[in-house]
């Protein structure tokens, strides 16, 4: 017979969402929020929306009044770290399982919560898995077009403003500026880059898995 909470749950649910996995250059940033019961209305009232659709100054500003008035939880996880992780695992699914069991278990540490829901980017028994390895159980909902549920929009919200703060960071630290995605900007940027700076510059601050690395590193000689 199944024992029954010692303590009732918290009536909500968590969504996670990620950014900067498709930017070649920048961390890719997981994050997870608590969407508490009755409050969806009051995110649809601030705006929250998926943040592919929303503009990165309010992505920035949304994320600020987020993060002050709910519990959530951002993993970033750096250029060189994703790098390693990357050459160890060869699977981004599996990075990113790591990652949104891993912001998933922080809620878990505050929010007794019983559901989470996240974007299809994998198979989900690899986030399940890594939540039972913590002794975590959690009932997980992987769609896709997952950015439509407010907890999950609010968590993407979150993810790019962390993104974002980190790619100017980087821009400045390396003096070249870093722009998003992976279009031909992105990998004019890179051919500069190390041009001036090496070929070890894209460790520190680009996913060098990325098939255009091996066009810059051509283009650059």
């Amino acid at each position: 017979m199944e024992q029954p909470d010692l303590f009732p749950p918290d009536a909500g649910r968590i969504g996670t969402d990620e950014s900067g996995k498709g930017d070649y250059f920048g961390p890719l940033v997981v994050a997870a929020f608590f969407l508490p019961e009755g409050q969806e209305e009051v995110l649809r009232e601030l705006g929250v929306r998926d943040s592919k659709t929303t503009s990165d100054n309010r992505a920035r500003e949304l994320a600020e009044v987020l993060r002050r008035g709910y519990v959530h939880s951002v993993v970033a996880v750096g250029p060189e770290r994703y790098n390693e992780l990357y050459d160890r695992l060869r699977n981004l699914n599996k990075i990113l399982a790591w990652a949104h069991a891993r912001v998933i278990e922080n809620i878990l540490l505050e929010k007794n919560v019983k559901l989470a829901v996240t974007d299809q980017f994998g198979d989900k028994a690899f986030v399940l898995n890594a939540l039972m390895k913590k002794g975590r159980t959690i009932s997980l909902i992987q769609k896709p077009k997952a950015e439509e549920d407010p907890a999950v929009a609010a968590a993407s919200l979150l993810a790019r403003a962390e993104f974002l703060k980190r790619l100017h960071f980087l821009s400045r630290d390396t003096g070249f500026e870093l722009p998003k995605g992976s279009s031909p900007p992105a990998e004019a940027a890179a051919v500069a880059l190390v041009k001036q700076q090496g070929p070890e510059a894209l460790n520190r601050v680009a996913k060098v898995h990325f098939k255009m690395t091996a066009r810059i590193l051509a283009a650059a000689k």
